[in-house]
């Protein structure tokens, strides 16, 4: 057994982790990170990058398969080659992990130690034990410790899943081939671009929703979202909760409960993506004082600590939203937090959310019916994409852009839209949002002409203009 001390200890080594190894190392601080399996985290090994890549494949298919809605330009796609999908897919990611996570450790020059971490001591001084693959043991001692080790996909308690051979997002991207039918459950993000994905691939593909898809979004986003679903061969069932999945050598079937009644569903295989749950198991989080909630995430306040004062967490184990610049964003609070008191606290009001599906869906701030619930007297107006001359030329209007005002002063509370390039326009939206800009001075400010983002100032004019009488550019 050998033993080490340093200022920080992290375990785990996504977005959060280097954020915070990052902030620390640029304070002088003696930092040491430790993984149990692949360095780099979820983003870039099995989230963000991989699945954002093997969707932009599936676009490209799509587009040539689509290619009718353009006059004079004819088109055509083959079968894919998964295999060869799945090389290119997995040749990204190395040198994405190599770039930005390997090689910077190694520059930055914090210690990486491998192996299973678990708390132990006192609440008073926690120490990390570390057992190495080879079975070695490690003791740490840190004066602060960030428990940044991410989330998994969750795989509900229904009888029969567990021997049926089920995929989830991070198995469903390396299949050698793509299903011939497949089954869905879930309505949220990881289920809206995978199920697009494997049907531009080449899949039939049934999606069993127990509300309806993106059911924290507006409810026009739902709506348009179905209706590129609709129209791309994906069957969307709304309101059906899985009670039972069976499995033979021909596939896979799963009885729901479907509007009050009983149907059977089959298909060659079945994707899980009802969610995702911290991982925190094995941590042994109670001998050192740390509180966790309902599903094991760890319980943290406004400034990232935690009930211990010497252990911080940041990212998915918080329980907090799931992306990785949220992730990032904790990491560099909770450093500053620790060792210079800086008092940073977390502030999602106007954090951007974006699902990968095509059109996009992107969202910034309140909803309308947030604000509701808060009180809040609103006005909003619903664009459609008809009316937005960028996707006129696209020759795709499916979709809208939606913004939700103060009643009175006129002041932005949100902005959603499925649209091309959504996320795009939810970045521009972050700024209005900051700067607490009104519908007037949004829709008098400038905006280049045949840009989605130009959606954002007709939807503003729509307040006091009817944009059906507008020319192209007014």
């Amino acid at each position: 057994m050998s033993s080490e001390q340093f200022d920080l200890a992290i375990i785990g080594s996504g977005g959060g982790a280097f954020a915070a190894a990052i902030r620390a190392t640029g304070l002088g601080k003696r930092v040491v990170m430790v993984e149990r399996s692949t360095v780099g985290g979820t983003c870039v090994n099995t989230g963000c990058v991989p699945s954002k890549a093997l969707l932009a494949a599936a676009e490209a298919r799509h587009v040539a398969l689509d290619s009718t809605r353009f006059p004079g330009v004819v088109a055509s796609a083959g079968p894919v080659d998964m295999p060869a999908l799945i090389e290119g897919k997995a040749a990204l990611v190395e040198s994405m992990r190599t770039e930005k996570y390997v090689d910077l450790a190694a520059n930055y020059g914090w210690t990486m130690v491998e192996g299973e971490a678990s708390f132990t001591g006192t609440p008073d001084a926690p120490l990390l034990q570390v057992i190495s693959p080879g079975g070695a043991v490690q003791t740490i001692e840190a004066e602060h410790y960030l428990v940044a080790t991410g989330s998994a996909p969750h795989v509900p308690p229904i009888p029969g899943l567990d021997k049926a051979g089920y995929l989830t997002s991070t198995t469903a991207m390396e299949l050698d081939e793509v299903p011939e039918t497949l089954l869905v459950l879930g309505g949220g993000y990881v289920a809206l671009e995978m199920a697009q994905l494997f049907s531009r691939l080449g899949s039939r593909v049934t999606m069993l929703v127990r509300s309806r898809l993106a059911s924290q979004e507006e409810p026009e986003a739902s709506k348009a979202l179905a209706g590129v679903f609709a129209d791309e061969g994906i069957r969307v069932v709304r309101r059906a909760t899985a009670d039972s999945v069976a499995s033979d050598p021909d596939g896979v079937s799963v009885t729901a409960s479907v509007a009050g009644g009983k149907e059977t569903f089959r298909a060659d295989r079945l994707l899980v993506a009802v969610g995702r749950r911290p991982v925190t198991e094995g941590l042994d989080l109670d001998s050192v004082g740390v509180k966790t909630g309902a599903t094991g995430e760890i319980v943290v306040d406004s400034g990232l600590a935690t009930s211990n004062p010497r252990i911080w967490a940041a990212g998915d184990v918080t329980g907090h939203r799931e992306f990785v610049y949220v992730a990032a964003a904790h990491g560099a609070m909770a450093v500053d937090n620790a060792f210079i008191d800086a008092g940073a606290e977390v502030d999602y009001r106007h954090l951007p959310r974006v699902t990968f599906t095509s059109p996009a869906l992107g969202s910034v701030g309140m909803t309308e019916k947030e604000a509701v619930a808060a009180g809040i007297r609103c006005d909003c107006r619903v664009l459609p994409l008809e009316y937005v001359p960028r996707a006129l030329v696209n020759r795709d209007t499916r979709g809208f852009i939606k913004v939700v005002a103060e009643l009175g002063t006129g002041r932005i509370l949100g902005i959603s839209a499925v649209a091309r390039d959504a996320g795009e326009i939810a970045a521009a939206c972050v700024y209005i949002l900051e700067a607490g800009m009104t519908t007037a001075q949004v829709a008098a400010a400038w905006s280049p002409y045949l840009t989605m983002a130009e959606g954002i100032r007709i939807a503003c004019k729509a307040f006091t203009t009817d944009v059906a009488k507008l020319s192209c550019c007014a």
